[in-house]
């Protein structure tokens, strides 16, 4: 049987950016809202590495090769920033 992978819905990158970056900052996923931004949150550029890679990996397998380019992470100063951009490279509505 071959199970096909669900697709991503915006709401499902949310949380996934909701859970990495708690998991980087050591905070409970409820203490992240969508319109924080990183450095409200205490993110030093280290802990927006280390999401990059998290999203990476855990995207990897919905879309074989997902990549977040080093001068796109320069733009992402939120959590809203990051969904958003996630969504748009997934072609996510």
């Amino acid at each position: 049987m071959n199970d096909a992978q669900a697709p991503l819905t915006r709401a499902a990158i949310l949380t996934l950016v909701t859970a990495q970056l708690a998991e980087i900052l050591e905070k409970n996923p409820s203490e992240i809202s969508e319109d924080a931004s990183f450095s409200d949150l205490g993110a030093d550029s280290l802990a927006l590495i280390e999401l990059v890679e998290a999203l990476e990996e855990h995207l990897s397998t919905n879309a074989a090769g997902f990549h977040i380019d080093d001068e796109d992470l320069e733009g992402l100063t939120s959590v809203r920033d990051a969904v958003n951009y996630v969504a748009n490279k997934l072609q996510v509505a």
